[in-house]
């Protein structure tokens, strides 16, 4: 309760701006381009620790891997090396280098064949295997760029190639670049990142009726709600669990997912016959408590995962029995959800497309954006962060169907949403995360991981940091959603509490980024001048201020930080007034 029997005005002033943010640390480079290019830019870091990265001495540093013949050649003033005469797949150009375990690679290089469109693979042989780098579908007549990254578990000598399985074209590589980062050097990037994309800096001054600093007095800051979304998948089994319930409330996730309860096979058991009662109870329960929901999934494109009569349905009858699931989920839950995700895993498999035809996704998507054109419309796929080796679902294989999707006749103003699944099963590889992130943020889609969660074992936790660390703090992504809904049977691949919902080692990992993130409460003390200055994340805040004069109580108001900040009207200024 304020004091109000007092003859005092105290103000409350609270000015947000942007300020820099410096880093004792090689800055890193966010941009990707994607679009192909008459000629490449020039290598990111300078090239970094590569020898002769634009090729534009000779082919030094540079030398034949497997059977390939090399060549320096020139093209309107470039220059650039070239493979040919190829007879197996890894037959390329090469370098060799000494790579250190505890550095962070980040790798990057343009490419292009002479024929056709081919993916090709940047890989480096070390002494414990080969590691994937990064892909990219390379075109003829124009310059694509790649970009990824590598870690690895020994320090040791490796060497840099390119591979194809087409062995027909030249695979020809310029501008190329592998740049190391420390650990500490890659944890500023987050930090730095966090600071310029996700926070701003706020100044709170305080003063006395007349405008004169009232120093000494205490300020409290407390986080009521977050601007990004991060959350939890859950399932059917939180309805009747009230300690689940509890522990999933506890001011932990603004977001969840729905496991199953929103799948085809949970809706329409048996054909004509829809049931929605269970994803209708959920979705009370998530209303209740001011957690948003994605729409999980209308249709998935694994054939194992198809409601049982589905998959005896012909071609045209598949379409209609499509078309009826898409309108009914879309018409009922239209509104009520901030995402959907159309086309389920649409890269990794086509069941529609194999009974339909080649454009079903892009169908599905057109339909999507009449039943509901307001949502975004998302792809939800995996292995595109999470395994480098897998070409299925690669950044280029992504942006392919994203274009493929767009160009589709009356698809060219939907809006499309990139859904990362982020199921890890090897450790995280942060370099080629990112780089992959920063791939195809170059779209201006909205990107969100939308499943996250690591396989068991001891380092379970600390991988599960680092990956919900590098992707908070990425620019670009503006979501986050754990794969964790539990179960007393277990979890899919995680589980964040036991089954008394006491944390485990990821549970405490969660909570420790929350208070890190925004949830622990700020406290201090205002200055000699009556200002306190922090750096706030964006959400809302209710902030508190005592002073003697107030008699044991305290002042308060609601605080809000925005992401953009353009001119003095955005100051927030705040008028208490303490009266006997």
């Amino acid at each position: 309760m304020m004091a109000w029997r007092r003859n005092n005005v105290l103000l409350l002033l609270c000015c947000l701006f942007y300020a820099g943010f410096e880093v004792n640390a090689l800055s890193y480079d966010f941009s990707a381009t994607i679009e192909c290019l008459q000629n490449p830019k020039k290598p990111q870091y300078g090239g970094g620790i590569i020898i002769n990265p634009d090729l534009d001495d000779g082919l030094k540093g540079w030398a034949t891997f497997g059977d390939a013949k090399i060549q320096h050649r020139e093209s309107h003033g470039n220059h650039f090396i070239v493979a040919h005469s190829r007879n197996q797949s890894y037959d390329s150009i090469s370098q060799k280098l000494f790579l250190h375990k505890d550095n962070l690679y980040s790798f990057s290089a343009w490419i292009q064949v002479s024929k056709g469109n081919v993916p090709v693979t940047a890989v480096f042989k070390t002494n414990t295997g080969f590691i994937h780098a990064g892909a990219i579908v390379a075109e003829s007549h124009c310059w694509s760029f790649l970009k990824g990254g590598v870690t690895v578990n020994a320090s040791g000598s490796a060497e840099l190639y390119f591979e194809s399985n087409d062995t027909s074209v030249e695979i020809w590589v310029d501008s190329i670049s592998l740049q190391p980062f420390t650990e500490q050097q890659w944890r500023s990037h987050q930090d730095q990142s966090i600071e310029k994309a996700h926070k701003r800096n706020v100044k709170i001054k305080v003063v006395d009726a007349k405008g004169n600093p009232l120093p000494n007095a205490t300020i409290s800051i407390q986080q009521k709600q977050s601007s990004f979304p991060f959350g939890c998948a859950i399932n059917k089994n939180i309805l009747n669990n009230n300690a689940y319930k509890n522990w999933f409330t506890s001011r932990r996730f603004t977001v969840t997912t729905f496991e199953n309860e929103m799948k085809w096979y949970s809706n329409e058991a048996y054909q004509g016959k829809e049931d929605y009662s269970v994803s209708d109870a959920m979705l009370q329960f998530t209303k209740q408590h001011g957690i948003s929901v994605r729409g999980h999934n209308i249709l998935w494109d694994d054939p194992q995962y198809q409601p049982f009569w589905v998959k005896s349905l012909s071609g045209q009858q598949l379409s209609s029995a499509a078309s009826k699931r898409l309108n009914s989920i879309m018409s009922r839950y239209k509104g009520q959800v901030i995402a959907w995700d159309v086309v389920n895993e649409n890269l990794h498999h086509n069941f529609f497309e194999s009974k339909i035809g080649n454009t079903a996704s892009s169908v599905f998507y057109n339909l999507a954006s009449k039943a509901d054109g307001t949502t975004t419309l998302f792809l939800n796929e995996y292995s595109t962060i999470e395994e480098p080796g897998d070409q299925s679902s690669a950044p280029a294989k992504y942006l392919a169907k994203l274009r493929e999707i767009k160009s589709f006749p009356g698809n060219g103003n939907i809006r499309l949403g990139i859904g990362l699944e982020s199921h890890f099963t090897t450790p995280p590889n942060l370099p080629y995360i990112r780089s992959s992130i920063d791939t195809l943020a170059a779209t201006g889609f909205p990107i969100w991981l939308t499943e996250v969660d690591v396989k068991s074992s001891p380092n379970q936790a600390t991988y599960l940091e680092q990956i919900l660390r590098e992707g908070r703090s990425h620019p670009k992504v503006q979501g986050i959603v754990i794969w964790a809904a539990w179960s007393p049977q277990g979890c899919y691949q995680m589980c964040l509490t036991d089954n008394n919902f006491k944390n485990l080692p990821t549970g405490d990992v969660v909570d420790k980024l929350l208070r890190e993130w925004g949830l622990e409460e700020i406290n201090g003390k205002i200055d000699g001048h009556g200002f306190y200055k922090t750096s706030l994340l964006h959400g809302d805040y209710q902030v508190k201020v005592s002073h003697p004069t107030l008699n044991n109580s305290f002042l308060s108001q609601s605080l809000s930080v925005a992401s953009q900040v353009d001119d003095e009207s955005h100051h927030t200024t705040l008028l208490f007034q303490v009266s006997a």
